[in-house]
């Protein structure tokens, strides 16, 4: 997210953002795939530009919520199924929204609906989740960390009555942004098993600590800022200014969320917004904003973790053309990298799944196909 605030935190320490923050948007067998690196060309006789998640609805097979039990909280998750009526089975595909103040399901329903409906040798169902505190999930007031959400991806693909559960371990998982790394970080301590992963603009660090640091005197501002927003009170009055209006919303996609400012429509500022004022909205933010979600704490961690998969499943980053600098170093340093399999770019910035849901979609279905379609 990008916003330029300046406010006090307590009388003895002052915390002073005066500059833009860029966000990380507040994210066949394996041993015979090369490693590639591939850019997506954005001449098309498709009109990628006005593919927005307003302007082209699709509709989920069923929604419902499932139940987390996390410590004394049962919280429910909202998700979505799409799949394409066949008799033949189905593979099963995990989509995992960026994390931000604004994160929902609605941001890959496109590329879910575009996947399902292709006929090919395989089939493919996708489910959609929102995070715990976030989007049309539950969002209570609870200590969130990274360790907190990995939790979560853990036990909502490892729990019998999941929305997503296989007992043919044929679970595909698209992540963007933070949400991609976490999946990462889950499958390198083989808390999840899937077959394979997709990382779509993955970020590693929250938007203070990517352009401040994390030295312990900006931890100990990072704590307050976050204690401040937690607060009764004065917490809603600073994430109503930095977070919950409709200019600050519409600053940030078109600033660096989308990279056409034209496809920042009304109706996806609305929408947005009426995320930013559901009960408990401001909890995660919170944390996500000050590093407390961040899955490692330097670029060397984030490259080690993929590395760590090498030889063990196939694993697609896709980077964008139009990420803000310091995100898109990050993804840049995947290219060639250990346990990257294949590496493609495409337009955008940190929603390119959003913005660009057919090209993000054909560049999906093509990994899916490479991976688990026999040559012929």
């Amino acid at each position: 997210m990008a916003f330029s605030a300046t406010f006090s935190i307590s009388s003895s320490s002052s915390f002073t953002l005066s500059r833009k923050i860029y966000r990380p948007f507040l994210s066949q067998n394996v041993h015979s795939l090369k490693p590639t690196s591939l850019k997506a060309s954005s001449s098309t006789s498709v009109d990628y530009s006005t593919a927005s998640v307003v302007e082209k609805q699709s509709t989920p097979s069923k929604t419902g919520n499932w139940q987390w039990k996390f410590k004394e909280n049962s919280i429910n998750i909202y998700y979505e199924k799409h799949e394409r009526e066949s008799p033949d089975p189905s593979k099963n595909i995990l989509m995992i929204p960026t994390i931000s103040d604004v994160s929902t399901v609605e941001e890959w329903r496109l590329v879910a609906q575009d996947i399902v409906q292709r006929v090919g040798k395989v089939n493919w169902r996708a489910t959609i989740v929102d995070w715990p505190g976030l989007g049309y999930s539950d969002r209570p007031k609870m200590d969130y960390n990274a360790d907190v959400m990995e939790k979560f991806v853990v036990d909502l693909i490892n729990a019998p009555d999941s929305p997503v559960s296989s007992s043919e371990s044929d679970l595909v998982i698209f992540g963007g942004g933070h949400a991609a790394t976490l999946t990462v970080r889950a499958a390198k301590k083989n808390l999840v098993k899937p077959t394979a992963i997709a990382a779509v603009a993955p970020t590693w660090a929250g938007p203070l600590p990517i352009v401040f640091g994390r030295d312990s005197s900006m931890e100990t501002r990072y704590g307050l800022l976050r204690g401040t927003l937690r607060a009764p009170g004065v917490g809603w009055m600073m994430y109503n200014m930095l977070v919950s209006n409709e200019k600050a919303i519409q600053s940030q996609y078109k600033s660096h969320v989308y990279s056409n400012p034209d496809n920042v429509t009304p109706g996806i500022v609305e929408s947005r917004y009426a995320l930013t004022k559901r009960k408990g909205a401001r909890y995660v933010p919170a944390a996500f904003l000050t590093g407390l979600l961040d899955p490692v704490n330097s670029r060397e961690e984030f490259l080690q973790l993929f590395a760590d998969l090498e030889g063990k499943l196939p694993l697609l980053v896709v980077s964008t053309e139009g990420s803000p600098r310091r995100s898109k170093a990050e993804m840049e340093a995947l290219k060639g990298a250990k346990g990257v399999t294949k590496f493609v770019e495409v337009p955008g910035a940190l929603l390119p799944q959003e913005e660009y849901p057919a090209m993000v979609a054909q560049e999906l279905y093509q990994f899916l196909q490479q991976t688990f379609e026999p040559s012929d």
